[in-house]
């Protein structure tokens, strides 16, 4: 015959219970405000193609995304950066955009390029546009920091990355797709079919048109990876053209084939949080299938 629980025995085991969820909450709450959002999670991926010449075997490409400086990242994370990316030793630094969260209200705007140019890179620095970027009246402070630190700004266009063996790859941006002018047609409709090209477009997404186009690699941010993630739920809230694509490698086209990654970013917006969900910087190393 079972034990009878007396009500105070009740009471006693249902207020711990009460006590470990309040504590695990009050856990989870300070580690996602003040702990995650302060790490640095460095991810490396190889990218293989027939395309990429001989010359780009082991060439290294840096991914960083969504800084919103003046929300919650600050100039002393950015300058701790800065030194992570030039680690690396990379070859190309690439940023896919949002870099302050509001661009009109940020006081400390004039600190940003100084940290910026110190990052090396002695193949380029190209970004695009996020919708942070022209949100706030952005679109020329955003883009008088980036040219003023080194940064190509690629607005629907391409440029042509060649070494001296006369081989090369393309890289192209788009501008954004919420609050820019985006024109795929022209940033990558005539792309050259026999080079490897990769596209900066800050919204994943916008993959699925992308895919139409002479696109190998496609590199984005704008998801945040969600910021918050509930187990076995995945990401609470992504925001429009990040619905599909939230974080990570996806293989959009099997034919080309054509990748997307999805870099979840570095700053948090709207709510100071991450869970689940830590900040990213992303090395890519180009792997030549060239036999010749």
């Amino acid at each position: 015959m079972p034990r009878k629980i007396s009500r105070r025995t009740l009471l006693k085991r249902a207020f711990g219970t009460l006590s470990t969820l309040l504590a695990a909450g009050a856990g989870g709450y300070y580690y996602a405000r003040d702990i995650e959002p302060k790490l640095l999670e460095i991810n490396r991926h190889s990218i293989s193609h027939t395309l990429i010449p001989r010359g780009f075997d082991q060439f290294k490409i840096v991914q960083f995304s969504d800084t919103h400086i003046g929300f919650q990242y600050t100039i002393g994370q950015l300058k701790k950066l800065v030194e992570h990316i030039n680690r690396l030793e990379p070859d190309i630094v690439l940023f896919t955009g949002d870099l302050m969260d509001q661009p009109n209200k940020y006081l400390e705007s004039s600190k940003i390029a100084p940290i910026l140019q110190n990052i090396e890179a002695p193949y380029g620095k190209f970004a695009v546009y996020g919708n942070h970027d022209h949100g706030g009246y952005g679109t020329d402070i955003y883009r008088n920091i980036m040219e003023s630190c080194g940064f190509v700004l690629l607005q629907n266009e391409f440029r042509e990355i060649k070494l001296l063996d006369g081989s090369s790859i393309y890289i192209s941006g788009l501008d954004d797709a919420l609050l820019g002018k985006p024109d795929l047609a022209q940033t990558a409709g005539t792309l050259p079919a026999d080079r490897f090209n990769i596209l900066l477009s800050h919204e994943p997404d916008i993959a699925l048109q992308a895919a139409r186009y002479n696109i190998h690699l496609q590199l984005s941010g704008h998801s945040h990876g969600g910021q918050v993630r509930i187990p076995l739920y995945g990401a609470l809230y992504t925001p429009p053209f990040s619905d599909i694509y939230h974080e990570g490698l996806y293989e959009i086209d099997h034919s080309l084939p054509f990748l997307l990654y999805v870099n979840r970013g570095l700053g948090t917006t709207r709510l100071p949080f991450r869970f689940l969900s830590k900040p990213e910087l992303t090395l890519f190393t180009l792997t030549s299938q060239r036999n010749e």
